[in-house]
């Protein structure tokens, strides 16, 4: 169990943490035809907007209500008024989801209220969908973002079943955390669909950001589940969740569904692998497809080779909670040690994790910590990239954003072959570590004895009279 432990500094210096409201607007993104909006200043939404641009490198869909210091103080009903009218004009949506930032919560602003004169003042929005979430950055993190705008929109986009309707046995929501990038779903949709499973994902961040071009160009996102799919979530059987993060949202459909839910806190590593697909056998009534009996044997298999390369390395991870303990579990189980942790916002997985303490801070605590522990193995976004020069340590990408790289949304960490390829990718970089600060090449090799028997240098070999130097003997000595 680690300790969870805040840091007492006055302010970040380089911030790990990502706000509320981009975490609620990027799942807003996982829904078909979708335009979140972010009721602030144009500052706020043009910092997230560059950061997923940059992440995902797509056209991204995001708006604003451009709150000026005036409408902050009077109230932002017109603002938000204009912004609805002008995005339900022009960009033809199929829904709107509306986050709340620092400056609009610290107002006052009843958004909620401002949405109910909005919609009986103009008649074509009586039944749009219009969902309003809280989502004040100066408290929280992008994971709970995330977390509390899944929630809402099954609380108000899912429709009630009726009493006695029947379940339909094939299918299965999905709740898939932040932590999860496209790569990541479309490796759980087709496990699934090979259990004969017909998935909905909520949000399906693969099918509006995983990079492919769309016929025509539209202003809204360009695929996802749609707001016709998400409102018959509660005819399927069974709802998986995936991530702690997502135990609201799956509590909130069984409550009004009565769909019962199975949460899965990791999908990275063999064991929690081990009990998804069992799982799924179980509520599918089929046997583990032959392929993924075959994928299982490769990740044991890479996982024994990889050992010998990870084992015994000391990490320094900086993440969002979920995020965190996936991948650090992973890697303990791998014989690393989780050295330095440092995340973003409290969560009930800290207790499972393999390390003494947890810290909320930033990466320029990470660093010193790392510094200090000695760690030789740093996992982070891309800010961490400069803290892992300094230290001369390998550095591997995780979470958002991954700017600096391309198909950061295709990287995958779940399932057997997910694991299978995270390790490798680990291994081969502390490989290439220990080659480039141990090179050890044949003029490298130093003879233990030079000749005067102080050991620097080759031993000159002497030749016969008229016979050609052949010059310094080569060394036998192995490193």
């Amino acid at each position: 169990m680690a300790k969870f432990v805040q840091a007492k500094k006055s302010c970040a210096v380089n911030p790990l943490k990502m706000s509320q409201p981009i975490g609620g607007a990027l799942a807003f993104m996982g829904l078909r035809g979708a335009m979140p909006l972010l009721h602030g200043s144009q500052g706020c939404t043009s910092f997230g907007l560059v950061l997923f641009v940059r992440h995902f490198k797509e056209a991204i869909p995001l708006q604003t209500t451009a709150m000026s210091e005036v409408a902050t103080v009077l109230g932002g009903y017109d603002n938000v008024e204009q912004a609805i009218l002008n995005i339900y004009n022009r960009t033809k949506p199929e829904i709107i989801g509306i986050c709340s930032t620092g400056v609009t919560e610290t107002k006052g602003d009843d958004v909620d209220g401002y949405i109910k004169l909005i919609r009986d003042k103009y008649p074509q929005l009586a039944d749009f969908p219009l969902v309003y979430v809280s989502t004040p950055d100066f408290k929280d993190a992008f994971q709970d973002g995330w977390e509390k705008t899944v929630a809402k929109i099954v609380e108000v986009l899912v429709k009630k079943p009726e009493p006695d309707a029947p379940k339909n046995p094939k299918r299965v929501n999905v709740l898939p955390g932040c932590h999860l990038q496209p790569g990541d779903l479309d490796e759980l949709r087709c496990i699934l669909e090979d259990f004969g499973l017909e998935p909905s994902f909520l949000p399906d961040l693969a099918g509006s950001l995983d990079g492919h071009i769309p016929d025509d160009f539209t202003p809204t996102t360009i695929g996802g589940i749609g707001v016709d799919e998400v409102a018959t979530m509660g005819e399927a059987a069974w709802t998986i969740a995936i991530g702690s993060q997502m135990k609201t949202a799956a509590e909130a459909m069984q409550k009004k569904t009565g769909t019962p839910y199975r949460l899965f806190e990791r999908l990275c590593g063999l064991g929690p692998n081990d009990e998804f697909f069992m799982f799924l056998s179980e509520i599918s009534g089929r046997e583990v497809p032959r392929r993924y009996r075959r994928q299982r044997g490769q990740l044991v298999d890479a996982m024994l080779d990889a050992h010998f390369h990870l084992g015994g390395r000391k990490l320094a991870i900086g993440a969002e909670p979920d995020l965190l303990f996936d991948v650090a579990s992973a890697l303990h189980e791998m014989g690393t040690h989780i050295t330095a942790a440092v995340t973003t916002t409290q969560s009930p997985v800290f207790e499972k994790l393999p390390c003494d303490e947890v810290l909320l801070g930033d990466l320029e605590d990470l660093e010193t910590l790392a510094k200090e522990r000695g760690c030789d193995l740093l996992l982070t976004h891309s800010h961490g990239r400069q803290a892992a020069d300094r230290l001369n340590i390998p550095f591997y990408r995780i979470g958002i954003p991954m700017f600096d790289r391309i198909g950061s949304g295709h990287k995958m960490t779940v399932g057997y072959r997910g694991t299978r390829d995270l390790m490798f990718t680990l291994a081969n970089m502390c490989i290439a570590d220990h080659e480039q600060n141990h090179d050890a090449t044949p003029d490298t090799w130093k003879n233990p004895w030079d000749g005067d028997g102080h050991g620097h240098g080759a031993t000159h070999v002497a030749t016969p009279a008229g016979a050609p130097d052949l010059g310094p003997a080569p060394s036998t000595a192995h490193h």
